[in-house]
């Protein structure tokens, strides 16, 4: 069975970057947040959203994964096709623990 492909128009994004008090961490929360400006309007510390085009997205997932240390950092994109259709896609280390946001 192949996965469908949709079209995301508006997406959530939220980072976590690891030791922000090392100028390593530093500079990579100052180039996450700039990207994300770049794409996203702020919305809380280390989230942002808004409207974005499929093609925008990729550039944005590229730009990200080119910055954050896989190994350490924590990039999580909440992609919305519509209102009842969500989508998320983990960048960096996965083992993060959370709550579900559909409680």
């Amino acid at each position: 069975m192949s996965k469908k492909n949709y079209n995301y128009n508006y997406a959530f994004v939220f980072y976590d970057i690891a030791d922000k008090e090392s100028e390593a961490g530093k500079n990579r929360v100052t180039k996450v947040f700039k990207c994300c400006k770049k794409y996203f309007k702020h919305h809380q510390k280390s989230v942002f959203r808004g409207n974005i085009t499929p093609s925008n997205l990729i550039k944005f997932k590229n730009e990200i994964k080119k910055i954050i240390d896989q190994e350490l950092d924590f990039v999580s994109i909440v992609k919305l096709q519509s209102k009842a259709v969500f989508d998320e896609e983990i960048l960096g280390n996965q083992n993060q623990e959370s709550e579900s946001i559909f409680l």
